[in-house]
């Protein structure tokens, strides 16, 4: 039995990722959100949380779990706290993507998103890269109306990740969003493409 195709879905904030995204789950397809597992993973993991309130203090932890927003108002301003953070979270998020991978090893496909797909090295675990492309203009709007933050919030998280120039070469295909075309038309042309791999 041939293994699944990993396929990494990376790009700006933004950029449309995350609603490809929901159209292939939509189809069936299975998507691991590494967002989303990092923060199950900051709540639940022991070591994350020890290491996490030993960087930030008691108080990053409520009962409810991680304080996000305070974190991200901290690690958004000061890039090398950024660096810390990813550098204990990445490590647990890998390997619960391996285990992910093993679960779903009969799939055909298996979809990974990620913001920082190239900077956290998660590109190196993927066989192909689905690059999402935006105008920076575009990519602020949609963020202020999504998350209800001004353009300056979304500038500084922009600066956290590298700009699409330098994400371009190491792609396998590139999908522009700025037209009006509808996200299903870019699925399924993207599932053709894939299907050809």
């Amino acid at each position: 039995m041939k293994n699944p195709l990993i396929i990494g879905i990376t790009g700006g904030i933004g950029s449309g990722k995350t609603t490809l995204s929901e159209h292939l789950r939509r189809e069936g397809f299975n998507v691991y959100d590494t967002d989303l597992e990092a923060r199950r993973l900051q709540n639940e993991h022991p070591v994350i949380r020890k290491k996490l309130t030993e960087l930030f203090g008691e108080e990053i932890y409520t009962s409810q779990g991680l304080n996000r927003p305070e974190l991200a108002k901290i690690v958004f301003t000061k890039h090398e706290l950024l660096c810390k953070l990813n550098e204990i979270v990445h490590p647990y998020v890998t390997e619960d993507f391996k285990n992910w991978i093993i679960k779903h090893s009969t799939q055909r496909f298996l979809f990974v998103e990620s913001a920082i797909l190239v900077e956290s090295g998660f590109n190196k675990l993927v066989n192909k890269v689905v690059l999402m492309t935006a105008s920076e203009d575009l990519r602020i709007r949609r963020v202020i109306k999504r998350d209800g933050v001004n353009s300056e919030q979304v500038k500084a998280r922009m600066s956290n990740q590298l700009p699409d120039e330098s994400k371009i070469p190491l792609a396998d295909i590139v999908i522009h969003t700025d037209d009006n075309l509808p996200m299903v038309d870019k699925m399924n042309h993207l599932l053709k493409q894939l299907s050809t791999c």
